[in-house]
């Protein structure tokens, strides 16, 4: 059985969790950390923590107007308390945040038979820039097929 929040509630009842010391696990939608977690299919799981580096993949409100936009990225770089996030299904584009706009930290990722995904396995996909684009349509084409369909 499937349920759709309202995502204003469901990222308050989020941020409620975490800052009680749960673990949270939800499945987001969208396309934009493809390879690493598939929308609507894959779970992840959230805890709150005060430390991050670069490659963590956070829960992050990243705009407040006109309406709030909650992004689940990539961290590619830290300055002074300063975030830069970036999807890796995303050839081009980031955000920048605030720590203080950061709810929580990814620690897994399961498939939906349960099997677990490396979280941290995107060293090298950061630095393909120049193939990424091909890889991207070789993973929707061949490979989502096959693990999911």
């Amino acid at each position: 059985m499937s349920l759709t929040v309202d995502k204003d509630i469901l990222i308050a009842q989020i941020d409620d969790l975490l800052q009680r010391g749960k673990r949270v696990h939800f499945s987001p939608k969208g396309e934009s950390m493809r390879p690493f977690i598939e929308g609507g299919k894959d779970t992840v799981v959230l805890v709150k923590t005060t430390t991050f580096q670069v490659g963590d993949i956070v829960l992050a409100k990243v705009s407040t107007t006109p309406t709030p936009l909650y992004v689940l990225h990539r961290i590619i770089a830290i300055k002074d308390n300063k975030f830069t996030l970036m999807g890796d299904g995303n050839l081009k584009g980031t955000e920048f945040v605030d720590q203080a706009n950061v709810y929580g930290k990814v620690v897994q990722i399961l498939t939906p038979t349960g099997k677990h995904k490396c979280v941290n396995r995107a060293f090298l996909w950061r630095n393909l820039h120049f193939c990424r684009r091909f890889l991207l349509k070789c993973y929707r084409k061949i490979i989502i097929p096959i693990l999911y369909e």
